[in-house]
């Protein structure tokens, strides 16, 4: 509707607002020509009314279960004297009721069941005239000397088209709706048409069914419309059936004889109407009356003006090939634009029938294809043995701490992966690479291991707080296990166990670990598998493709060690004093060289002291 206003030159929109009773009161944003403008939406009917006094008509679009409700509570406001009504299927009973309450308040109904209407030059109902192509094909952007009223509005759509090319085109023109009783009539509107000078012509456009036509017939009989009028009822094919035929709308059924179309159109003929012998000869009809009016100076055809150029949507001008735009993101993992999610291309359907799990979901999102079934029992298996590692970890006590202070879970989640890193829980990708780098390199390991005590450098995946040789994890244990059995070939794993005993001789801590025993392997599986070139090997390395495996199994352990505080209604953690090293009275005792029982008392002054201030 704004681009038909942009387009037909007016100074501003035609929509002053706009009422949606699911939200709150809020602006909307939409196009005016190439600029945008904010249109005003209320979630009450009433505050629209009183912020908008000026506003004189309302398009429903609301469905048929809320139409009529809609439709009455605007009729109470006297400021509205047109509504028009989108929405089919309204029952007839509760449609005669509208037509009753507006004809009390004197207000007009368009509708129900129509597309609506449009004045060109000024206004359009919803999606009256169709796109702009098709309303700049129709010249529906400037008045003309031709005002219509239709039945059908696909029909009216097709009227502006005959009109526009066989006259100076429409002033005016109206779908009353197929319903069976509609709010107004073809006589409402032909003769508001008529007592308006700047409408030249008529054009009519019934149906099968009904008899307003008559109406019509008695009004130019009687000279009560005495401008020229091209009329057409459409169904004259109904008399080639053997029975009734239902045409559509719900009125468009003729139960006598008086209300069949052929019937129709020859009272029209014979009350002075132009009528064509078929609706292919309409557009002749109608060209022939305007040039007679045109001869008779009726009619004085305007210099034609060309309308502002109005911008087309992107995604339009995209979808016919007009245009095209570099994409912000790429991706090659999933798509969701279709009837069925993709993964990898593979429908999820297809995943869960073919119960890939955890294992083949990763392996279709992080890598892009399937791997073989003991990579994906390997990936569930890293999973499952760095899920947990207790709460003392650095990680998990991050989350207790964060739940205990009564955060939510993704704070509490967060709180603990920002503690993965080359100390704790982050030294997979780590330990793959300088292992893979001092394999490649051909390195002894005892080389390897001198030279990285050389510089200083502490090896990855190597040593453990708490667990060592004679106190063995058992999660490497089950890891390695798996890998000498399931692998076809595990080149790396065994060059870090010949570090291992390298390093678990000089201290008995200095074991694999479980970063360094799931790094290591899963650059054997990369490299081995048969399904990477060792160049896609390398850069899922490279990337942090490992690392991504204790992030993702640590994550179920996280989340559960918040859940575990939320159900135990742990309040806020405060650390003990007596689990802190305090320095600071140290140092101020040192400075000012207080000694013996003077520092003692000292001391005990300065703590009481700031034990008050805490309190």
């Amino acid at each position: 509707m704004l681009d038909f206003d942009f387009v037909c030159s007016r100074s501003e929109p035609s929509v002053a607002a706009m009422v949606y009773p699911f939200t709150g009161d809020h602006k909307q944003k939409f196009y005016w020509g190439h600029k945008e403008v904010l249109v005003p939406v209320y979630k009450n009917m009433g505050d629209a009314m009183k912020k908008h006094i000026d506003a004189d008509v309302l398009i429903s679009f609301a469905s048929l279960r809320s139409a009529y409700e809609s439709t009455l509570e605007t009729m109470e406001y006297p400021q509205i004297r047109t509504i028009a009504i989108i929405a089919e299927g309204i029952p007839e009973n509760m449609t005669r009721i509208l037509i009753k309450r507006a004809n009390e308040k004197g207000i007009s109904i368009i509708g129900p069941a129509t597309v609506g209407g449009v004045k060109p030059g000024c206004f359009k109902i919803g999606n009256t005239g169709g796109m702009m192509d098709n309303i700049l094909h129709s010249k529906l952007y400037r008045p003309g000397s031709v005002a219509y009223v239709s039945r059908s509005g696909g029909m009216s759509n097709e009227l502006n088209n005959i009109i526009a090319h066989n006259t100076n085109g429409v002033y005016e023109g109206v779908a009353i709706g197929g319903d069976r009783y509609p709010g107004t009539t073809f006589m409402d509107h032909l003769l508001r048409y008529h007592d308006n000078p700047e409408v030249k012509m008529l054009v009519l456009l019934g149906e099968v069914g009904g008899i307003e036509e008559y109406e019509v017939c008695e009004a130019m009989k009687s000279g009560r419309i005495y401008k020229p009028l091209v009329a057409w009822c459409i169904g004259t094919c109904a008399g080639m059936f053997s029975s009734e035929v239902q045409f559509g709308h719900a009125g468009a059924c003729a139960n006598a004889e008086r209300e069949t179309a052929v019937s129709k159109n020859k009272a029209l003929s014979e009350a002075g109407a132009k009528v064509p012998s078929s609706f292919d000869e309409l557009g002749e009809v109608i060209r022939k009356v305007y040039h007679q009016l045109v001869k008779e100076g009726t009619i004085v055809p305007a210099e034609e003006v060309p309308p502002p150029t109005v911008p087309m949507d992107f995604s339009w001008a995209r979808e016919l090939g007009l245009i095209r735009k570099p994409a912000s993101f790429m991706t090659s993992i999933s798509d969701e634009r279709g009837q069925e999610l993709l993964y990898a291309g593979i429908p999820i359907s297809a995943v869960l029938e073919q119960d890939l799990g955890v294992g083949g979901t990763i392996s279709l999102l992080w890598f892009q294809r399937r791997l073989p079934p003991y990579a994906l029992k390997f990936i569930e298996m890293c999973l499952m043995v760095t899920a947990d590692h207790g709460p003392a970890v650095s990680g998990a006590h991050n989350t207790i701490v964060c739940t205990r202070a009564g955060k939510d879970l993704v704070s509490s989640l967060v709180s603990g992966l920002l503690t993965i890193g080359d100390r704790f829980g982050g030294a997979l990708d780590g330990a793959a690479r300088q292992f893979s780098e001092a394999y490649d390199a051909g390195l002894d390991p005892m080389d390897f291991v001198n030279d990285m005590r050389k510089k200083g450098t502490l090896i990855m995946g190597i040593g453990h707080r708490v667990k060592s040789l004679n106190n063995p994890d058992k999660r490497v244990e089950i890891i390695k296990a798996f890998v000498q059995n399931e692998f076809p070939t595990r080149p790396l794993l065994d060059y870090a166990l010949k570090v291992e005993k390298i390093t678990t001789s000089k201290k008995p801590n200095l074991i694999l670990n479980v970063d360094g025993v799931i790094g290591v392997s899963f650059v054997d599986l990369l490299r081995h598998s048969g399904v990477f070139t060792r160049e896609e090997a390398d850069e899922y390395i490279s990337i942090g493709t490992i690392n991504g495996l204790f992030v993702l199994g640590r994550s179920i352990g996280f989340i559960g060690h918040h859940l575990d505080q939320k159900r135990l209604k742990q309040g806020l953690y405060r650390h003990p004093w007596d689990d802190i090293s305090y320095k600071f009275y140290t140092l101020v005792l040192r400075k000012f060289k207080i000694h013996g029982y003077t520092g003692i008392v000292f001391f005990y002054i300065f703590i009481l002291t700031a034990n008050f201030m805490e309190l």
